[in-house]
């Protein structure tokens, strides 16, 4: 059996990011990391956008090239599925049946696409947005798409939509809730996501529920419960994930909804850690809720501080969360929590196309959405992170910069 002094289980962000650290500051063990696809460990995000619109090829979603994994002396078990761990054996079980042995467990698997469970939703012409075998899948199709459907108004569901209309296809968007990105951002942001879709020719529904996917051999069109059905050629789903956990839950392992790990990224073994979106964690920025963050910024500060807890130079996790999404030629960025905002402040003017919504909660600022408005979004970090209260009147003043704003 062979045997390795950290093993990282999931070869995403997260994954390749702790391998990279750990030599980064000075790990002379062995590493290796076991990853589900053939693929060297690559940026995800662009998967939905850059790639999809062949504006950036493969090679540079690459996280490092080939020989940088064999210079550092990082294994790369790629291909590979982790089903089972043993911690008191201190190794895991692959689905060949083979096992590896670990002194250090970094799980970072990150989740699955949540599915359609309705009928049809195994049928030829239905796509998820998780790898590049699924970019790649979709794009191996379009030349026979007119048009498509896109279950889900979230970033993926946005961003997928905003590249077809790009090149040229019929998009229909169906989103089961009353607006769309309702779980990340306000009802500004929401609302004018909305209009900006219709305005670039997406047919965009909200409260809309989604009862079969019709065809035969393959899709052929989507019928809601409302008995309406709409022809397409194509289905993209992106209704969020399922984190990859199992494992470690039938372990013995404390964890629901992801694996819970402390402030140190360590689960309730003390030899196993776990970072990235399959890690709930108690988060500063969400009132000590503990929750999963889905975000490469994230992964790779979760990756640090687990490094520095296994080198013996532990550190608490205190990164500030932020994420972007890049729709047509709109750029949002986003610093911290909005969930439980009790205040939402519109500064500058959302017909201007560059505008943000700043987040209060019990007068003290937690987020904002910053759109084509990268100032706000750099000088709002700061405030946030200090949890600066700022009277709502001078946050919505754009003719002055929020770094120059007085506190109260």
């Amino acid at each position: 059996m062979q045997h390795f002094d950290v093993l990282i289980v999931g070869g995403g962000q997260g994954g390749a990011y702790a391998a990279i650290q750990l030599r980064q500051q000075g790990f002379a063990g062995t590493v290796a990391i076991v990853g589900r696809e053939n693929e060297l460990p690559y940026e995800r995000p662009p998967l939905s956008k850059e790639y999809m619109l062949g504006d950036k090829e493969w090679e540079r979603l690459l996280i490092r090239p080939a020989a940088f994994w064999h210079d550092k002396a990082i294994a790369l078990l790629l291909g590979l599925e982790v089903t089972a761990v043993d911690p008191a054996a201190r190794h895991v079980t692959m689905r060949d049946g083979s096992f590896l042995g670990y002194g250090r467990l970094i799980w970072a698997t990150g989740g699955q696409p949540r599915r359609l469970t309705c009928l049809g939703a195994d049928m030829e012409g239905v796509h998820v947005v998780r790898t590049r075998g699924d970019a790649d899948a979709i794009l191996g199709q379009l030349s026979g798409v007119t048009r498509a459907v896109i279950v889900g108004g979230g970033y993926i569901g946005l961003e997928a939509a905003a590249v077809l209309r790009k090149l040229g296809k019929e998009v229909t968007l169906l989103e089961a809730l009353p607006r769309v990105l309702a779980r990340v951002a306000g009802e500004y942001v929401s609302s004018f996501y909305e209009a900006d879709h219709r305005a670039h020719g997406v047919d965009l529904r909200t409260s809309a529920a989604l009862r079969s996917i019709e065809g035969t051999e393959r899709v052929s069109g989507v019928r809601l419960e409302d008995g309406s059905l709409i022809e397409c050629q194509m289905v993209i789903v992106g209704i969020g994930i399922i984190p990859s956990v199992e494992p470690l839950l039938a372990a013995g392992i404390k964890g629901g909804n992801g694996v819970e790990v402390d402030a140190f990224c360590r689960t309730s073994d003390d030899l196993i850690y776990a970072i990235g979106d399959c890690a709930a964690q108690a988060n500063h920025f969400a009132d000590g809720a503990v929750l999963r963050v889905e975000s490469v910024q994230n992964a790779n500060d979760q990756a640090i501080c687990a490094v520095k807890a296994i080198l013996g130079e532990p550190q608490a996790y205190s990164a500030t969360p932020w994420f972007w999404s890049n729709q047509y030629d709109l750029k949002l960025q986003t610093v911290g929590i909005s969930s439980g905002h009790d205040v939402a402040i519109l500064r500058g003017d959302r017909a201007a196309r560059s505008f943000s919504v700043i987040y209060l909660k019990a007068g003290r600022l937690i987020a904002i959405d910053a759109i084509n408005a990268t100032r706000d979004y750099v000088q709002a970090r700061q405030l946030i992170e200090k949890g600066a209260i700022i009277a709502p009147e001078d946050l919505a003043d754009t003719s002055r910069a929020l770094k120059d704003l007085p506190r109260l």
